[in-house]
């Protein structure tokens, strides 16, 4: 298992909302990645697996997320 603190966090939308994720945990190939979020509405941290979040839009990259 690899855990590793994100610095910068990284900005996500997770299925209770928008927050930002602190930690990812692999805990190898037969495995989803783990991401570790804090909620921004309700500071609440949560643990989602990878296909469950995705990155928030970013103008600057060009990234338009749905």
């Amino acid at each position: 298992m690899i855990a590793i603190q994100l610095e910068p966090t990284l900005p996500v939308i997770t299925p209770k909302g928008k927050g930002y994720a602190i930690i990812m945990i692999d805990y190898g190939q037969e495995h989803d990645l783990l991401w570790t979020c804090v909620i921004d509405d309700t500071g609440e941290i949560w643990t989602y697996k990878n296909p469950e979040i995705r990155v928030q839009n970013n103008i600057t990259f060009k990234r338009n997320v749905l």
